[in-house]
């Protein structure tokens, strides 16, 4: 009855539009007060917070994110998005494709969705309009291109699964490389296909000449991106290390464009952490949740119950994979992960499945609610940019989450795709 009652405050004070961290943190309080008294609730704040928040592993995080406000300063986007556009010109539903690829691009050299999706509303939204794109088609694809940072490795969001699941950092990240390609490929292809069905105009066909000029502005972030994947991949830095190394290339890119200021580095330290210090205060939160569940037993309980099912193991995976859908319509992903994988995890296991395979389909998942109603970010903020109202932004958005739950779908079935490059590591 305590887990109910506390389960049923989380979700009021999360209804009553309380800060997930605070609603997580005071719903944990209660509940361990409920069930040890406030000494043992007190003795758990005494030592909580330090041992979660002082993990080495977290120290990736705040280095990501830094990367992450360089290369936005730095201008690069607007660079891979007209190289994208010239290099997909004569495709139906090019700049919309090149849109997606910038996407991915942006992806590949930072974790942060909701970035990528403003910075892609301001630079093509405005242009697919203009060449005659139905306004769904050009913003459903902007918000859903945002969403490929969450799975496309560097990811802020397979970072705090690695550590909350207690799975390989680099592993983790590198699982997600895989599946966001083909979620890229997938965004494509319902670009193509939408624009066949008439809602983007013929294609604008451009020269080899145009095309071989126009690999230039792809250069410095493939470059960005081989340096931090690659030297993870191959073992010579762990992914805190490729994180600085990252935030220093961000740093250069500022400099070769010409964006470097006291301005525009102080903006993206002051983002940093304020962005870092809100996933602390979550991890935290979700610590002393954690202890609050530990102390009421339910996992080996929910465990236990589960294994009693004389069902097959995928199915039990089929209705987890589900729940997620469903919490991703209402709640944020961060706290999705840090509410749930600590119950989840240990069953998954027991079944017989990979923690790391079973982070990227959460992740995929994940990546869905960050376009659907009614609290989908990536809608919200593509639709703010590109003054567009946000009816057609989920309206849009439609044919593109038949696309990612393809994807989903093909993860689920083959875990090989995921799991494909953390095995070639590890050899």
């Amino acid at each position: 009855m305590i887990v109910i009652a506390v389960t049923l405050l989380l979700l009021v004070l999360i209804l009553l539009r309380v800060p997930v961290a605070f609603a997580i943190l005071a719903a944990g309080t209660v509940g361990l007060v409920a069930v040890d008294g406030f000494a043992s609730a007190f003795a758990v704040f005494q030592v909580v917070p330090m041992s979660a928040a002082g993990k080495f592993s977290l120290s990736a995080i705040p280095l990501f994110i830094l990367m992450a406000h360089f290369v936005l300063a730095s201008g690069a986007l607007n660079s891979l998005f007209e190289s994208a556009r010239v290099l997909v010109g004569r495709v139906r539903g090019g700049t919309g494709i090149a849109a997606v690829l910038a996407g991915a691009g942006f992806a590949s050299v930072s974790g942060s969705s909701t970035a990528a999706a403003a910075t892609l509303a301001h630079t093509s939204t405005g242009e697919m309009v203009r060449q005659g794109y139905s306004k769904g088609l050009a913003t459903g694809s902007v918000a859903s291109a945002g969403t490929l940072a969450a799975m496309i490795p560097p990811s802020i969001l397979l970072i705090f699964y690695a550590i909350t699941a207690e799975t390989s950092v680099g592993q983790t990240l590198l699982a997600g490389l895989v599946p966001g390609v083909l979620m890229a490929l997938a965004l494509c292809a319902v670009v193509y296909v939408q624009a066949l069905r008439g809602q983007a105009p013929a294609a604008n066909a451009t020269s080899w000449g145009e095309k071989a000029r126009s690999l230039a502005g792809l250069v410095p972030v493939g470059v960005l991106f081989l340096l931090v994947v690659g030297t993870v991949f191959f073992g010579i830095a762990t992914a805190t290390e490729a994180a600085a190394v990252g935030a220093l290339g961000g740093l250069g890119l500022m400099a070769l464009n010409r964006r470097m200021s006291w301005k525009a580095v102080r903006e993206a330290f002051v983002g940093t952490v304020t962005s870092s210090a809100m996933i602390m205060v979550i991890i935290v939160a979700a610590h002393v949740f954690g202890h609050f569940l530990a102390e009421t037993r339910v996992t080996p309980a929910v465990v236990a119950a589960v294994g009693a099912w004389e069902v097959p193991p995928v199915v039990i995976m089929l209705g987890m994979v589900l729940v997620y859908l469903v919490l991703g319509f209402f709640m944020d992903q961060m706290a999705i992960i840090a509410l749930t994988v600590p119950v989840t995890l240990p069953l998954v296991e027991a079944l017989g499945f990979d923690p790391i395979w079973f982070g990227i389909v959460v992740i995929l998942v994940a990546e869905i609610g960050l376009v659907t109603p009614p609290l989908g970010l990536n809608a919200f903020v593509t639709a703010r940019a590109s003054r567009i109202p946000l009816e057609t932004v989920f309206a849009g958005s439609v044919p593109f989450i038949l696309g990612m739950l393809a994807v989903v779908a093909l993860v689920f079935a083959f875990p090989s795709l995921a799991l494909f490059v953390p095995e070639l590591m590890q050899r």
